[in-house]
């Protein structure tokens, strides 16, 4: 049996922390005597190292079943630096790679090994894992198992066969957000025996929660004051359509705040590399769908911004909690509008299961109240996850006073404002804030951060793997002088050390002397100058798509600005001319100033793009009109 101690000393051995986090020493201890387990910890708990730990403490070899490859590759990398034996196996993988893993996990090398619920719900993998040297099975994400949750996977209801297949094994499932109903779905499911549970408080203290119900006019001024208030750490942004991603993205770099995207429709390789630019600090705003999120290890995250209505509470909670995970104060910003209900209700009647459509509704009906209601928001969050707080208000969400200034001052309004509309956004001149840090202390943070970049890139692994956040902030506090010293600075243990201690301590003295980051990159062309100038190149649309990887339509929307500008004379060759003499007989009748009431008056094969372009037409044609009137 393993002592405390030993645990206490593996702790600080392999992960360089000297004390467990709350629950973490239990969760670990129920694992070792063989129980079962079902932990419910909010992002940024520590859930994995409660399967990690137990899992290097055993002799025999855990399996961890996991949603994403890029998620168990992560991980595996990350305990191959702290020494711990770990291994993905999975169908991307070469036959000859997956045949050496096999021959490997037989013969009990790993520690670990990360498997998708697809591959374990195979008779031939369970047939080959009867084989093995097991110890226990670790299910993250557990909740997609239940019909309850707006991410439910039919393959993580196949888990099922475990208990079956392997009735001697313990199974711990862990998850970040699960009501009630969604833990005994996920215990019924598992069949879980007699299994300790552990649930953390749903109440995230540090975090901000605000929601407010805007426009289409009114949200991007919000976003980009929200954005340029917050100077310090980074940003992630939650957008509900790829469209709406890359047009983001598009009318931040117009105001001057540099962004990535990252959507599904986006090559993997790019998806990988802007998700890598984020973690690293090259650029601190990133744009994405809920593809972007899973697995995550950032801590230094000051702020998640949704620009609609999640379909759950469960998804907001979940996303928004990827916020100030180092403990310190962040902010949680709902800016959703109207349409997005209708959105919502839309995607729920295309359901044809008439039980899932009931579930749907629900969850549906819960955000809503969210959103609406003036209720306190870390209360009615707790409330939601079968958690009864002994308080009634927080002073950390707008309901309970804790507003941000930016949100106070009324919007500018706009005279005319076209369908998603790139454009630049009048802002108020206010202070931005940030948390107070010397001058120093903030280039040596900064210093870190590249010599991080260049070391992660060298090795081709992630940032986080080479330096968590919160050791990074450490360091800058600590600044060890010798490789003793370096073991107090919480993330490095010894294999840590042993890669990299000479390394940091040589990048301190470098910093001592003088050295400091290299100046930020030349601000990057803006995507309205960037496709003006392949315009005049004579490139088409698909072109511009392609060469700035962006979809038609948002080129389409930058194009349509441009003409308005004056900046580009409209080509007959964008839109068929019986289609733009259709578009401008309804414009004639209905006017220019909004886009949905000409959309529903044309034929249906009449794109959004097309209005678009010809509006723009009109619209400059109009205003050469007003400049050339007689005074």
């Amino acid at each position: 049996m393993t002592s405390a101690s030993d645990l206490l000393q593996a702790l600080q051995r392999y992960w360089g922390y000297s004390s467990f986090r709350p629950l973490q020493e239990r969760i670990v201890g129920s694992l070792l005597a063989g129980h079962d387990v079902c932990v419910v910890m909010p992002t940024g708990g520590g859930k994995s190292l409660c399967y990690q730990l137990p899992a290097l403490a055993s002799s025999k070899t855990t399996i961890v079943v996991s949603p994403l490859i890029a998620l168990m590759q992560d991980q595996a990398a990350q305990l191959a630096q702290m020494g711990i034996s770990a291994a993905v196996l999975n169908s991307m993988m070469p036959a000859e790679e997956q045949s050496r893993i096999m021959r490997r996990a037989r013969a009990g090398d790993f520690r670990l090994l990360y498997l998708s619920p697809e591959r374990l719900a195979r008779e031939d993998t369970l047939s080959w894992l009867k084989n093995l040297p097991l110890g226990f099975f670790a299910i993250d994400e557990a909740h997609c198992i239940s019909e309850w949750v707006h991410e439910f996977r039919p393959e993580y209801r196949k888990l099922s066969c475990l208990r079956t297949h392997f009735p001697d094994h313990p199974i711990a499932a862990f998850t970040a957000s699960a009501t009630r109903r969604v833990r005994h779905d996920i215990l019924n499911q598992l069949q879980l025996k007699d299994p300790h549970k552990y649930i953390a408080s749903f109440h995230r203290p540090n975090l901000r929660y605000v929601a407010s119900q805007c426009d289409a006019n009114s949200q991007p001024q919000l976003l980009v004051r929200a954005l340029k208030q917050c100077t310090e750490g980074n940003i992630i942004v939650y957008s509900p359509t790829i469209a709406r991603v890359e047009e983001t993205v598009d009318m931040l770099e117009e105001n001057g705040i540099p962004a990535i995207g990252y959507h599904g429709k986006m090559e993997a390789d790019e998806r990988r590399s802007n998700q890598e630019r984020w973690m690293s600090d090259e650029v601190r705003v990133l744009v994405g769908t809920i593809a972007f999120g899973l697995g995550i290890n950032k801590a230094s995250v000051r702020a998640v911004i949704h620009l609609a209505l999640a379909k759950s509470i469960e998804q907001y909670y979940q996303e928004a909690g990827r916020a100030g995970r180092d403990g310190h104060p962040a902010d949680c910003i709902l800016l959703w509008q109207k349409r997005d209900t209708a959105l919502l209700a839309h995607f729920i009647n295309q359901i044809t299961d008439a039980a899932e459509t009931e579930r749907a509704w629900e969850r549906y009906r819960q955000i809503r109240d969210f959103a609406e209601s003036q209720r306190c928001r870390h209360r009615q969050i707790c409330l939601h996850f079968g958690e009864t707080p002994k308080w009634t208000t927080c002073g950390a969400c707008d309901v309970c006073g804790s507003q941000p200034d930016w949100l106070a001052v009324p919007v500018q309004p706009a005279a005319r404002m076209g369908r998603r509309r790139l454009r630049m956004v009048p802002t108020l001149d206010m202070a931005p804030v940030s948390t107070p840090v010397s001058s120093e202390e903030h280039a040596l943070r900064e210093y870190l951060r590249e010599w991080r970049r260049r070391i992660s890139k060298e090795q081709g692994v992630s940032a986080f793997i080479v330096m968590y956040d919160t050791s990074l902030e450490a360091l800058c506090r600590l600044r060890p002088k010798s490789l003793q010293e370096l073991r107090s600075v919480p993330g490095f243990g010894e294999r840590k050390i042993e890669a990299y201690g000479d390394k940091i301590l040589a990048a301190l003295a470098d910093f001592e002397r003088g050295a400091r980051a290299a100046a930020s990159q030349a601000q990057r062309v803006k995507p309205a100058e960037d496709t003006l100038r392949l315009l005049r190149e004579g490139k088409t649309m698909p072109e511009i798509a392609e060469i700035r990887q962006r979809q038609v339509s948002t080129v389409a929307n930058t194009i349509a600005m441009l003409i308005e500008q004056g900046a580009v004379e409209f080509d007959d060759q964008w839109v068929d001319a019986n289609r733009k003499s259709v578009i401008e007989a309804a414009c004639a009748r209905l006017g220019t100033q909004w886009l949905k009431p000409l959309k529903e008056s044309l034929p249906p094969e009449v794109t959004y793009e097309e209005i678009r372009l010809v509006v723009a037409r009109l619209r400059r044609l109009e205003s050469r009109q007003k400049e050339s009137a007689p005074a």
